[in-house]
């Protein structure tokens, strides 16, 4: 029997217009599958809605895949799709797979021998990075800094160092309560010359990016409040 695909179905970063960000192949791809891996029912029931999908959601199966899921909880995600079904796996916002849990399911079909599709789609942390005018050459995303404010200030000096000695850029998000926080202590912790890129609510009518070096954004009046945002350092 000829196993189904793994299809990796982008999501948008927040905008229910989709015609901006999705590419209109995606609607073709959701209307051949019944089977989907996602992180929270609720919001993918209307990703696939604003999608434009043909079927009832009722005769759909969803399988929940989210930070707290274990790897004896995923074990039948891809039955269906070693039956001959096509499943497709959606993230919360953007890519599935960057910043998400859903590689242990890519690992997984590829250990089964089934077929993986990346679809594309919008990525909020290449878009910063192309819009930040550092580098892009030689970068690397490091997730969350620490919580700890004696820890995080550690981590922020040494990005800088690292941005100084071998040229890579930093990108980095945080949880929106303390995005305020969080630049109060890039400001305090890193060289002046150093380059803050911030892009906030990417994709959105609300899009807005700073970007300075960390001499001038001192002097600026910055609120991000509790909007996605990623952060890019770099020279």
């Amino acid at each position: 029997m000829q196993k189904g695909k793994l299809y990796l179905i982008p999501n948008s970063l927040g905008s229910d217009d989709l015609n901006r960000v999705i590419p209109p192949y995606i609607n073709e791809v959701i209307n051949t599958i019944e089977h989907y891996i996602v992180e929270n029912i609720q919001t993918a029931a209307k990703f696939l809605k604003l999608a434009g999908i043909n079927k009832p959601l009722r005769e759909l199966t969803f399988y929940v895949l989210n930070a707290k899921s274990k790897e004896s909880d995923i074990t039948t995600y891809l039955d269906e799709t070693e039956r001959g079904n096509d499943t497709g796996l959606i993230s919360e916002a953007g890519l599935p797979c960057i910043a998400d849990p859903g590689s242990a399911i890519v690992k997984m079909a590829h250990q089964k021998g089934i077929q993986v599709v990346p679809l594309s789609g919008p990525s909020s942390i290449l878009l910063a990075l192309m819009a930040s005018g550092v580098s892009g050459q030689n970068f690397a995303f490091i997730g969350y800094l620490p919580i700890d404010k004696a820890a995080r200030a550690k981590k922020i000096k040494g990005l800088g160092s690292k941005i100084k000695q071998e040229g890579q850029t930093q990108i980095f998000i945080e949880a929106p309560h303390r995005n305020d926080r969080l630049l109060a202590d890039i400001l305090s912790n890193s060289p002046g010359d150093i380059v803050l890129s911030i892009s906030k609510n990417l994709t959105m009518e609300t899009e807005e990016i700073i970007t300075g070096t960390i001499e001038h954004l001192k002097r600026k009046i910055i609120t991000l409040g509790k909007e996605p945002v990623i952060f890019v350092m770099g020279k």
